[in-house]
């Protein structure tokens, strides 16, 4: 009887442990003692990539108020820095492609074009690019794309009233003499946005004309700043009256403490917000996760609630201030390729104007 006892006790035993593997698809491990171990697999293939770190190069205004919740679903830690992606091209260039960031996120696609004739990127088609319309992203999968990114002005209400300057309604309108001084942008050998603005115009005027608008805006621009943000700042502060910039929900946000009103004029540059990994990644795979996480409708959706934008995933409706001034028809047609290549001609054509 005793030894039926025995028996019984010991089927339950394992009769337990297999519930458990069953349910926790866990593996069953016997030790030199006998021993029985259960060891947590699930959890592993759920968070494979927990504990990596990667380092994230960001051009995307807002996109650190996102990082928490990505760590806190995959387990993997964002170490970040904020820079334009003129100056990281600069930097890569100058470290050979040997970089150890792992990830470029935001900013200038034209950086990315450019670093891709370089060998800088990575070759990955996310599955979520399945929701991404194709001229957002790089046909051979280098980049994809966050975010669609519409350029245009920024005014301090006060300023304009106090200056008695009439409120520009197209681009040519900026090239009167009533601004001079009074207009700040991005340098566009710095700022991939600015750059857009600078490229977008030239395809949508053409070139003789282009330029001609172009030599006028230098003269009434008080300050290039060195940094796409920076212009929306400094009209924010109260420093100029008008500001070339990106709208965008942070744009937005300065209404809220500061005299300011964004503003499309009768043509909108656009660029995507492009995300891409480096071809010197150590950690491919967790930045292939991160890329996933990033296009899906739920990392989408997050990201555009820590900067309000018009998401490149067309399951994720845009933000309602945004759309509410923007029309759609006049996105200007946007060859990016032509951007990309004609960037070494387009700024130094520009640096004679600047005599920079």
């Amino acid at each position: 009887m005793r030894n039926m006892k025995k028996i019984l006790s010991l089927l339950l035993i394992l009769l337990l442990i297999f519930s458990l593997v069953a349910c926790r698809g866990t593996d069953v491990v016997k030790d030199d003692d006998g021993v029985v171990e259960i060891s947590g697999e699930d959890e592993k293939e759920e968070r494979p990539y927990e504990g990596t770190v990667l380092e994230v190069s960001v051009a995307y205004g807002g996109a650190e108020n996102s990082f928490a919740q990505f760590t806190e679903e995959t387990g993997i830690e964002i170490e970040w820095v904020s820079m334009s992606t003129g100056a990281k091209l600069s930097q890569l260039q100058a470290e050979e492609g040997e970089t150890t960031t792992d990830v470029w996120f935001g900013g200038g696609v034209d950086s990315y074009i450019n670093a891709i004739k370089l060998g800088y990127l990575h070759q990955y088609k996310s599955p979520g690019y399945a929701n991404i319309d194709d001229k957002y992203i790089d046909p051979e999968g280098y980049y994809g794309a966050l975010a669609i990114v519409p350029h245009g002005i920024i005014i301090n209400d006060d300023l304009i009233t106090e200056l008695g300057l009439d409120v520009p309604e197209t681009w040519q309108d900026l090239t009167d003499p009533q601004y001079r001084g009074e207009i700040t942008m991005a340098d566009p050998s710095i700022s991939g946005g600015q750059y857009a603005i600078h490229s977008g115009l030239i395809q949508a005027m053409g070139e003789e004309d282009a330029w001609k608008f172009w030599e006028a805006i230098d003269k009434n621009v008080g300050f290039y700043g060195q940094s796409g943000g920076e212009p929306a700042q400094k009209v924010a502060e109260g420093e100029f009256a008008i500001g070339l910039t990106a709208i965008t929900g942070g744009t937005f946000g300065l209404t809220e403490t500061a005299p300011v009103t964004p503003v499309f004029l009768d043509k909108v540059p656009w660029i995507p917000a492009p995300i891409a990994i480096f071809e010197n990644s150590k950690n491919k795979d967790a930045a292939k996760a991160f890329v996933d996480w990033y296009v899906s409708d739920h990392g989408q959706s997050i990201l555009k609630d820590a900067d309000a934008r018009i998401m490149a995933n067309r399951n994720v409706e845009p933000p309602e201030d945004l759309a509410a001034i923007l029309d759609m028809d006049k996105l200007i047609d946007f060859d990016l390729i032509k951007m990309g290549s004609d960037r070494e001609s387009t700024l130094a054509r520009w640096a004679e104007i600047t005599g920079e």
